[in-house]
């Protein structure tokens, strides 16, 4: 176990303790800039003379694909987006990063993410393959490095078979890059694993697995010591374990404390701790590497669903494809951020990773907002969906794959469950499906034992999932959209845990996980709009989201925040249609899920006399109608959770909704008649923000009237501009059938609004500077908005 030791380190003001320890051997340096890039296929690019001069020079990461154009001919065809796919290669000479290292350290590059079959080279010599675009792959440089002379990586990453997805899946080195210097002890890639065996409300047991190679000729003795800081900054406890490590060998140290009166992670509060774990030998500190981890007991049961920290949970969740709309694949975290604080709002409280394993900082932000994640790893098996998907790879690649996935992720404390498969067409064969799932489901545990396996199982009922033994391969049996059928199951075997793992907005569905206290939760079909997954031309996108590829708020999203928050709130939208089918239904999955049927606003296309379905969202136990301050009656809360419906004469004006619980009036929502465009308004949430790769203030342009009401048919074409130290990132609308290009200045009104995205550079001389965003739409009044840049800290 190793012995307990007090803490010998330097105090601040405050009481915030910092460790201290002799400069370790690791370096981690960034790889994300000055990288030579060329969009096609070059002959001898993987050799460290050849002359990449006039190849274009870009920054990671980097989704070449999204710069478009979209083409009904380009070969991703609907299932990714009509973009363009192909051969690029990447080159970056890394002597700067090299030079004046002293000493004999190794050298190795980590990729998060390279979309796909990628190739890697140092001087002409290939490290590495890797076909699967979404799992993150290091490759040793050192032996092939050549001291004082040029040492040129070259990447080729191949996206030209296709379909090879079903949406849109980006191409490039489209996440983060960094080289890491390494002495020849040292800690494995992933080797701290933390986890949390005993827990109450006094005292944590805390583990710390961490797993040492001695990469020399000769044996050495190292001490292996872990200091646990609290979120404050404190050190908690410390603990030292010695070991020898022989010659070329690796040795796994497990080391357990216990202290006092813990801070638990949890949704509400996402406390994170950190576990420092230095090795040293020959008396200099060989090694050290920083492990954020949460302190929280997940449990799934049969009988109460989801519990976290012997609280139940229900599991309000959202599927996510891990495109940014106008970046492509290659998002920076301001826009994930913007997207989950904007669900967590309408009560959304887990996010399932659809259908691959998310970039490492999307689950830092998940951690640090409180949020649940399903950390999934495949859409197919050994049978197709697309002619050039995994399928190709799966019997090679796929226990390697999920095993590199969940030694990355599983010291996350948002990540409570692995799903090995999405829809898996094995299933109908039995004999070729379980021993599959049986296998991932061992890697999962050898790997992380403490967290569960499910998958979302693809119509159980047809291929008999439930009882021809795939079910038992599973911890948590998932499955999607059939929800009676999974508690049927569920009432059959009263021992099996559950969960919805998809599903529609739909009010039936919600009425089956309200009322059924045994299913976990559910994960909607989808939080956010994503580019792909269209069909046909000219759509080019999937229109299911809660939010619109911006990230703004779509109105059939009130209707789930009237179910999934306690807040009082209230919000009034127009019904053009029904929204209101289920899987199996005529017309389910097509225009319905593509054509807006729900508007916030009080003017309809026609202002002749018509007559217009208005419903209210609410939690609370009254809402009243107002029309030009005229009441249109107050309405109950109804126990089947449906809306509050007027069939309401239109007449132009104020439409008012005054919700109460107990006769208290505790919100409200108002929708006003707008006239002419007049002109143009601009709104941002983050006025300032710093000169980081991943920081970007999302300005919205909206077309109002002269009294400041927007005006929903308005589709003027937006130009924008900017000046001071930022850039225009992008543009966007949120249509899924524009063909317009994001990396462009303007754009058309979508809904009378669109979006600029906008990057900081970093001011010369000084810590902050003025950005001018100004958007101009011939015949509206223009609009200027400031913003300020900091530089990072």
């Amino acid at each position: 176990m190793g012995r307990l030791l007090p803490f010998k380190g330097l105090v601040l003001s405050g009481g915030v303790v910092f460790f201290l320890a002799a400069a370790a051997a690791r370096q981690i340096l960034p790889l994300d800039e000055h990288w030579k890039f060329i969009q096609s296929d070059v002959r001898g690019a993987e050799q460290g003379d050849f002359d990449d001069s006039r190849w274009a020079s870009v920054s990671l990461p980097h989704d070449w694909s999204i710069a478009g154009p979209f083409a009904e001919t380009n070969k991703t065809v609907g299932a990714g987006a009509f973009l363009p796919s192909g051969v690029a290669w990447y080159r970056h000479d890394v002597s700067d990063e090299l030079r004046g290292q002293s000493g004999d350290p190794q050298w190795r590059v980590e990729f998060d993410g390279v979309m796909q079959n990628s190739d890697v080279w140092l001087n002409g010599h290939h490290l590495d393959h890797r076909p699967n675009g979404y799992v993150g792959f290091a490759c040793d440089l050192t032996p092939y490095l050549t001291p004082g002379k040029a040492n040129v990586l070259a990447v080729r990453c191949d996206t030209s078979a296709q379909p090879a997805s079903r949406w849109y899946s980006g191409a490039g080195i489209y996440r983060h890059v960094r080289l890491v210097q390494l002495a020849p002890v040292h800690i494995v890639e992933n080797g701290v694993f933390v986890t949390t065996p005993e827990l109450s409300a006094s005292n944590a047991t805390v583990q710390v697995q961490t797993t040492v190679t001695n990469q020399s000729a000769v044996p050495h003795e190292i001490l292996v010591r872990t200091a646990l800081v609290s979120p404050e900054g404190r050190v908690v406890a410390t603990v030292e374990t010695s070991a020898t490590l022989a010659a070329s060998a690796v040795v796994e140290v497990r080391q357990q404390v216990v202290f006092a009166r813990p801070q638990l992670w949890s949704p509400e509060a996402p406390q994170l701790y950190q576990a420092l774990s230095t090795i040293s030998s020959r008396g200099s500190a060989a090694d050290e590497v920083a492990t954020r981890f949460g302190i929280r007991e997940a449990t799934f049961t049969p009988e109460v669903g989801f519990l976290l920290n012997g609280k139940k949970v229900l599991l309000q969740g959202v599927c996510l494809h891990q495109d940014g709309g106008a970046f492509g694949v290659a998002v920076p975290l301001a826009i994930w951020a913007d997207r989950l604080q904007t669900l967590r709002s309408l009560g959304v409280n887990a996010i399932r990773t659809a259908h691959n394993p998310p970039a490492p900082e999307f689950l830092d932000l998940c951690d640090r907002l409180g949020l649940l994640v399903m950390d999934e790893f495949f859409d197919c098996w050994t049978v197709r969906k697309n002619p050039f998907d995994y399928h190709l790879y799966f019997n090679e690649w796929s226990q390697r794959d999920a095993a590199a996935a969940v030694r990355r992720d599983r010291n996350h404390p948002s990540v409570i469950l692995y799903s090995i498969g999405n829809e898996i067409h094995d299933t109908p064969q039995p004999d070729l499906a379980i021993p599959i799932a049986r296998g991932l489901a061992a890697v999962c545990h050898e790997n992380d034992p403490t967290r569960p396996v499910t998958q979302a199982l693809f119509r159980p009922n047809v291929s008999g999932d439930y009882t021809n033994g795939l079910a038992d391969t599973l911890d948590v049996v998932g499955t999607n959209y059939r929800d009676n059928e999974l508690l049927a199951a569920q009432r059959a075997r009263p021992g099996i845990k559950i969960v919805n793992t998809e599903q529609i907005h739909d009010r039936r569905a919600w009425l089956w996980q309200r009322d059924n206290p045994s299913l976990a939760g559910q994960f909607l079909w989808t939080g956010v709009d994503y580019l792909g997954e269209s069909r046909h031309w000219p759509r080019v996108g999937y229109a299911g989201g809660l939010l619109d590829r911006t990230g703004a708020v779509k109105p059939m999203a009130f209707e789930r925040q009237s179910w999934w928050t306690a807040a009082p709130m209230v919000r009034l939208v127009r019904r053009t249609a029904s929204g209101d089918k289920m899987p199996g239904d005529p017309g389910y999955g097509g225009a319905e899920l593509h054509t807006q049927v729900q508007f916030a606003d009080w003017t309809p296309r026609s202002p002749a006399p018509h007559t217009e379905t208005v419903e209210a969202y609410s939690n609370c136990g009254e809402v009243e109608l107002f029309l030009n301050g005229q009441s249109l009656g107050a309405q109950k809360i109804n126990a089947d959770a449906s809306p509050r419906v007027w069939q309401i004469r239109f007449v132009p004006g104020t439409l008012q909704a005054v919700a109460r619980n107990g006769g208290k009036v505790v919100a409200t929502d108002e929708l006003r008649t707008a006239g002419n465009p007049a002109r143009i308004q601009l709104n941002t949430q983050n006025a300032t923000f710093t000169a980081s790769r991943d920081a970007v203030a999302i300005v919205r342009a909206t077309v109002v009237d002269a009294d400041g009401i927007p005006v929903p048919q308005a589709d003027d074409v937006i130009t924008f501009s900017v000046s001071g130290p930022g850039t225009l990132a992008a543009v966007d609308n949120g249509d899924n059938d524009s063909h317009e290009l994001f990396q462009v200045s303007a754009r058309q009104a979508y809904h009378g609004t669109c979006a600029a995205f906008i990057k900081a550079t970093r001011p010369p001389g000084s810590k902050s500077g003025r950005i001018e965003i100004t958007a101009r739409a011939a015949g509206l009044k223009s609009a200027t908005l400031d913003l300020a840049s900091l530089k990072e800290p």
